[in-house]
């Protein structure tokens, strides 16, 4: 897994709330078990209309917003069903860090899992963000080192992870890696329990 410290990138904005997994990777791409590959499918039935053209209203397919790699968007996301898929194909597009006011928690845990950040930040701090990224390119940087989001003309924002899951994220590990980690430990405890 790819750790995840400091990360400067290209803000899309999706002024939306309640967007489920559902939305995030429809069903019918949900067919194959490897991780990558699903960036194309990421929002499809937004980002495409019935004839599969790209819907010019929908934010990521408008131009400026080309290359973002961090998501802003609306309370509750991620909510519905608790498919990886959705994590996946975030990250198979490209974003490496989603901010919203709040997360589905099965979401959240398996972003951890694949390197993706969730930035909890205040309704407030959104809004400002929105309307920034909304009217003209912004960028971001987002650092978990400091728990911090900021812009370069001054704009900062706190936030804060959960200390097991901002370490994993930090040494680019999951729960098996974690565990990994104590391997000789583990070793030695087996080798006692044996005599």
């Amino acid at each position: 897994m790819q750790s995840f410290t400091v990360h400067t990138g290209l803000v899309a904005p999706l002024e939306r709330e309640n967007v489920d997994t559902d939305q995030i990777i429809p069903k019918q791409f949900l067919k194959r078990t490897e991780r990558t590959g699903y960036g194309e499918c990421l929002f499809f039935d937004w980002r495409f209309d019935a004839a599969g053209r790209p819907n010019p209203a929908f934010p990521l397919n408008a131009l400026q917003y080309t290359g973002a790699s961090i998501l802003l968007t609306g309370k509750n996301f991620g909510c519905g069903s608790s498919r990886e898929h959705a994590v996946w194909a975030l990250r198979d597009y490209g974003f490496r860090a989603v901010i919203a006011p709040s997360f589905a928690d099965i979401f959240s845990s398996n972003c951890v899992k694949n390197g993706l950040l969730t930035v909890a930040l205040k309704p407030e701090e959104i809004n400002t963000l929105m309307a920034r990224a909304s009217a003209d390119r912004l960028n971001l940087k987002v650092d978990l080192e400091k728990c911090e989001v900021s812009t370069a003309d001054g704009f900062t924002a706190k936030f804060t992870v959960e200390p097991f899951r901002r370490m994993c994220l930090l040494e680019g590990m999951d729960e098996i890696g974690m565990t990994l980690k104590h391997d000789a430990e583990i070793s030695a405890y087996e080798r006692m329990q044996r005599v």
